[in-house]
C-alpha cells in the first residue's frame, strides 16, 4: 500500500493519458471507417500552397536558403530567451543578480549582433546569384 502513495500524484496524469489514447484511437477508427474512399486522379497531385507544383521535387536548393532558415532559428530561439527574461528581471533585481542579468543577456545579445554583422558581410542574406 506504500509504492501507491507515491504514485497517486500521478493518477490524474495517467487517467489524461488513457484518455487521450482512446480518443486518438477512436477519431482514427472514424475517419477510416467513415471517411470518403474514392482516390482520383486529382485527389493523386502534389498540392503547394494552392498552386500547381513546378519542377522535380529533389533538386537541390541553395545553401543560402539553408543559411537564411538557420539564422530564422537562432533569433527565434533568442526570442523564446529574451521575453521570459524580461519578465523576470524584476525579479532579479529583488534578488540582487538584476546587474548580472542584465549584463548577461546584454552578451547573449552581442553574440548574436556580431553573428548578424558576420552573416550579413558575408553576403548571406542576398538573394542575388
Amino acid at each position: 500500500m506504500r509504492a501507491l502513495d507515491y504514485l497517486s500524484p500521478y493518477l490524474p496524469v495517467l487517467i489524461l493519458l488513457l484518455f487521450a489514447g482512446v480518443l486518438c484511437a477512436l477519431i482514427g477508427a472514424a475517419a477510416t471507417f467513415l471517411g470518403p474512399k474514392r482516390i482520383t486522379a486529382i485527389k493523386e497531385t502534389a498540392f503547394e500552397c494552392g498552386s500547381p507544383s513546378i519542377g522535380d521535387s529533389h533538386s537541390r536548393h541553395s545553401v543560402k536558403f539553408y543559411l537564411v532558415a538557420l539564422l530564422f532559428v537562432v533569433f527565434d530561439v533568442e526570442s523564446v530567451f529574451i521575453y521570459p527574461w524580461g519578465s523576470l528581471l524584476r525579479d532579479f533585481q529583488a534578488e540582487g543578480l538584476g546587474w548580472f542579468a542584465y549584463v548577461e543577456m546584454l552578451s547573449f545579445m552581442a553574440t548574436l549582433a556580431l553573428g548578424l554583422v558576420y552573416v550579413w558581410r558575408k553576403g548571406a542574406l542576398e538573394w542575388n546569384p
